[in-house]
């Protein structure tokens, strides 16, 4: 089988789809490997190495959800085409909606990892005000939704948030997003801190809800604060919080020791389709400490401790009240690490991701 993957390299769709295409790999699935926005570093790329049958070829195409991006979306559009005629692929997995409306005859699956205006539904209580960016961004979602041969997200408050915007897909699926455990270290001893990992300039992450109040136990922010769209970016609220560190943006072998020393994780996002920080938290037995937001409750349930929803006195409060029970902090830690092993391993979504696809492609794929 073959399978024609599109990806960008600017946030977490970059991690998504490293898992994905690695364990495609491992299941004997050629896959051609399309990426916009940025050219991904040498690092960024680094996991490419030793991947079977891995066809790769970045590109610089802006992405649709980038201001004056209707050019590039064009563009890039021709360029799937052109490559589509050339590799032949037995199904298109789009992690971007404007492909959806592709004049392929090959199943197109769309997954719908975040939207424009959902993010701004979430974060300012309203619609997006009336632009014709927007009137052109709309319509390239919804036709890229419709289009598709089935839909997937990452969470079912997701799917829910798009069907209310655009209206349902004829056909749609939740497939969780998932990590590799063994990329992770639960069993060091942990130190008294709390973790917040998040864009800084995204105020949709508000890990400034960490430095408003006083905490009882150090506070250590990693995030990177330059947004790729110069429009989009805002300062955040830091507030008058002390005993905060902020650790800039890492790489991903400095985050995961992070991880593997905080006792704590603050999930502070108000808008998270999924969110891989709180799964990577979890995965390194942290103490998940969650915004409560109906996405979190749905991922972890009663395994995480959920604060007042975007109240930064409260989250203070949930931090000094594990900060003085350890063990009451170990159970938190213990519970999120067995919930994410047991309903989000990276092996469990490239297998479901698999039977989507055979049930898409037809025997024909399977035998090839």
């Amino acid at each position: 089988m073959r399978v024609l993957v599109t990806a960008d390299t600017v946030g977490g769709v970059w991690t998504y789809t490293r898992e994905l295409v690695a364990g495609l790999a491992r299941h004997g699935v050629q896959v051609t490997l399309i990426s916009f926005g940025e050219i991904p570093t040498p690092r960024q790329s680094l996991w490419m190495e030793g991947v079977r049958g891995l066809d790769y070829r970045p590109t610089a195409f802006r992405l649709e959800w980038m201001q004056g991006a209707q050019p590039d979306v064009e563009h890039s559009l021709r360029y799937l085409e052109a490559v589509i005629r050339e590799v032949r692929p037995d199904l298109l997995h789009f992690n971007q909606y404007c492909y959806g409306s592709l004049g392929a005859d090959i199943p197109r699956v769309v997954v719908a990892h975040s939207d424009v205006v959902s993010w701004w539904i979430a974060v300012y209580g309203e619609e997006p005000p009336v632009s014709p960016w927007l009137r052109w961004y709309r319509e390239v979602v919804s036709d890229g939704l419709r289009s598709a041969t089935t839909v997937v997200a990452p969470s079912r408050c997701m799917l829910n948030m798009l069907s209310e915007i655009y209206g349902w897909p004829a056909q749609s699926s939740v497939i969780y997003n998932g990590r590799s455990p063994r990329l992770f270290n639960p069993h060091m001893t942990k130190t008294d801190a709390v973790l917040g990992v998040g864009r800084l300039w995204d105020c949709a992450k508000q890990v400034s809800l960490l430095t408003r109040y006083p905490q009882a136990v150090p506070v250590w922010i990693a995030g990177s604060d330059n947004h790729p769209e110069q429009a989009l970016r805002s300062e955040p609220d830091w507030g008058d919080g002390t005993n905060v560190e902020m650790k800039g943006a890492l790489e991903e072998k400095q985050l995961r020791m992070l991880y593997t020393r905080a006792a704590m994780y603050a999930a502070t996002s108000r808008y998270e389709p999924f969110g891989l920080a709180p799964l990577e938290a979890a995965l390194s037995r942290c103490a998940l400490l969650a915004n409560d937001i109906p996405s979190f409750h749905e991922l972890w349930g009663d395994t995480a401790l959920y604060f007042r929803r975007n109240d930064g006195a409260d989250l203070a409060e949930k931090v000094g009240r594990l900060a003085a029970d350890p063990e009451l902090r170990r159970s938190y830690g213990l519970r999120a690490y067995r919930r994410a092993l047991q309903c989000f391993t990276a092996e469990r979504m490239v297998n479901e991701y698999l039977q989507l696809y055979y049930s898409l492609a037809g025997v024909e794929a399977l035998a090839a």
